[in-house]
């Protein structure tokens, strides 16, 4: 019983500090407005990804070799180089609050690559617990005003099946014996940023010029908001289910108004509260749904074995 205990507690300690991730991720908009140089959504996405992962880079002194090369490529593509700009066209052609909505697709689709891929049973509370979260964020970040463009849909749910077909192939194949967390995001958001400097440099041009106040803009977004939250992320994802994981993901656009309600003014009408509280059980649910069962020792010696592990 003390080893189930400990381990749940693991589980959920991990849980937490990867739940750090989309809350962090939720500052984006606030940031990108407030401090970023307008209307250079590529230019931004280079600028989290690759001198982030440079940094990592020279931080662990380690390259991916042999098969590893292709697959931090595929991871890098998927969680970074393709989920980045698909991310900010969406929110180019959107209304925030649909994009936000197309994002929070991303565990309905995580439970079906994760059944494929991993073989995790697709149960209807999982299913279920996607659903409400779905919509407990659209009554957080959704108006009645709300404009459709059919480029902005397709890139709003291309970029949260990125996603989530990122996640659970991170946690499909693992980490190579000896390498960190801090390595494996090192490897993926180098991958992801060379793929995104040569688009960011024939779609917008040259960089344009930034102020101190872009500069601090661009620091937090790549080191708080890239290197240590997605360190973060896939320390949970090898250490957890994807699916419990992708879940997480509805912290974000709670996040998100949460913090354009303190920092920047905004609103928050008694719907958008309560679908906050929505999103939150959804949240509370998935991990319920997907948190995996400690086996009981069988006898004896496994009991004896299991207590002296765990003391």
């Amino acid at each position: 019983m003390t080893t189930a205990r400990t381990g749940a507690a693991s589980y959920a300690g991990t849980l937490a500090l990867a739940g750090l991730a989309p809350l962090v991720w939720g500052s984006t908009y606030a940031v990108t407005t407030e401090f970023l140089p307008p209307d250079r959504p590529l230019f931004t996405a280079l600028m989290r990804a690759l001198p982030a992962g440079l940094l990592l880079l020279a931080i662990t002194r380690s390259l991916p070799r042999g098969r590893w090369i292709g697959r931090a490529a595929v991871l890098g593509m998927l969680n970074i180089g393709a989920f980045f700009p698909l991310l900010f066209l969406a929110a180019y052609r959107l209304p925030g609050g649909v994009a936000a909505v197309l994002g929070a697709a991303a565990p309905l689709i995580a439970l079906g690559f994760a059944a494929l891929a991993l073989n995790e049973k697709l149960t209807l509370r999982k299913v279920l617990a996607g659903i409400i979260g779905l919509f407990g964020v659209a009554l957080v970040v959704l108006r009645a005003t709300a404009a459709l463009d059919t480029i902005g849909v397709i890139a709003g749910l291309a970029g949260a099946a990125s996603m989530a077909a990122g996640t659970v192939m991170t946690k499909r194949w693992g980490r190579p014996e000896g390498v960190g967390p801090l390595a494996m995001t090192g490897w993926q958001l180098t991958a992801g940023g060379l793929f995104l400097l040569p688009l960011a440099l024939l779609v917008e041009g040259a960089p344009p010029a930034l102020d101190l106040k872009a500069v601090g803009g661009y620091l937090y977004l790549g080191l708080i908001g890239t290197a240590v939250a997605y360190a973060l992320w896939f320390r949970g994802i090898a250490r957890t289910n994807a699916t419990s994981i992708a879940f997480l993901g509805l912290l974000s656009p709670v996040s998100a108004a949460v913090i354009g309600w303190v920092a920047l003014g905004q609103s928050l009408a008694p719907l958008q509260l309560a679908g906050m509280l929505i999103a939150l059980g959804a949240t509370l649910l998935g991990q319920l749904a997907t948190a995996p069962r400690a086996a009981k020792p069988e006898n004896a010696s496994e009991q004896r074995e299991a207590a002296r592990t765990a003391a």
